[in-house]
């Protein structure tokens, strides 16, 4: 099943590359020059005890009945990708500000985007994973600024570096898997992103399973 769904996340590529190729282009603003795996593979868990695999946090692991990460639909799993700096003070949230700040330079979030969050500070290099003592915090974003994202942008999800305690914040988790977005929990690196004009392609396996689900994410960019 997890070969099935490397072979998936490949082809969505292949078929997103082709099908750009066939596209009229008067520059190389459509051109992706290279593609990054957000993935935390076997070796690097091995290496460091910090780190943990790479999981979707489907809608029906928060509230049971909804969309399980096989059952998410497939335009869901192709998406914008914006990637936003993580303040490192207390309470290390991403806010109301810290969207409108990364807006009045980067533009608006574009719709249907997955939203990643960086921890820029303590970032691993080697990795591109969080380190340290945030691995089991609260969401790195605050309800307020999520509910913007979700209701006036119609995020499709979020990617983040932890993996976090949704009990932390019952009712934002809630609010995720009411508006069908998913979390990407222990995202790699991150940190070699542009902030903004990437597609990110999100492979989870074809189950119905409510708990957290290993997935293959790779970020296309230009």
């Amino acid at each position: 099943m997890r070969i099935r769904s490397f072979i998936i996340a490949y082809a969505l590529v292949l078929a997103i590359l082709l099908f750009a190729d066939r596209r009229p282009h008067p520059s190389a603003e459509g051109h992706y020059s290279h593609i990054v795996d957000l993935t935390i593979g076997k070796n690097a868990i091995a290496q460091s005890a910090a780190l943990s695999r790479t999981e979707i946090v489907a809608p029906g692991a928060l509230i049971p009945g909804t969309w399980a990460a096989g059952e998410i639909p497939a335009e869901r799993l192709i998406a914008p990708l914006v990637v936003m700096d993580l303040n490192v003070a207390p309470p290390a949230q991403i806010s109301l500000d810290d969207i409108a700040a990364w807006e009045g330079k980067h533009g608006a979030v574009p719709q249907g985007a997955v939203v990643a969050i960086r921890h820029s500070a303590t970032t691993d290099a080697r990795s591109g994973a969080a380190t340290g003592a945030a691995s089991r915090n609260a969401l790195p974003i605050t309800a307020a600024a999520a509910r913007f994202l979700m209701d006036a942008r119609y995020t499709t999800g979020f990617a983040i570096e932890t993996s976090p305690d949704f009990a932390a914040d019952r009712p934002l988790a809630r609010q995720i898997a009411l508006h069908g977005n998913y979390v990407i929990e222990s995202a790699a690196h991150l940190a070699t992103l542009p902030a903004s004009g990437s597609i990110i392609v999100v492979a989870p396996s074809k189950g119905k399973s409510a708990s957290p689900d290993q997935v293959r994410v790779l970020a296309m960019v230009r």
